[in-house]
């Protein structure tokens, strides 16, 4: 799913939702770099396909992202709408699931 993916969708309206949080450096590696998990997330989905990405950062934290994929001309990017920290016990839940 992600193999197609040209880049990220920043602006106003996700940026504030997710650097005040985690750096965009933090988020951005997680897609190119990390060991990503994904899977969609049905509880917010009523208007467009989300899904939730799980895995470590650059800094060795692990984390969650929701984000959407957004066609742009022939681009495929990926638009952040959250992102955290995971709590101990969804590292000990997750982070068993991450390579």
């Amino acid at each position: 799913m992600l193999e197609n993916v040209n880049g990220f969708d920043w602006d106003e309206g996700n940026s504030t939702k997710c650097w005040d949080r985690i750096p965009q450096e933090d988020i951005e590696y997680l897609f190119l770099h990390g060991e990503v998990n994904v899977a969609p997330d049905m509880k917010h989905s009523q208007d467009e396909e989300r899904f939730i990405a799980w895995g470590v950062s650059s800094t060795g934290k692990y984390m969650f992202v929701a984000f959407t994929l957004r066609c742009r001309d022939t681009e495929v990017l990926i638009r952040p709408v959250s992102a955290r920290y995971m709590r101990d016990k969804e590292v000990a839940k997750y982070g068993q699931k991450v390579s």
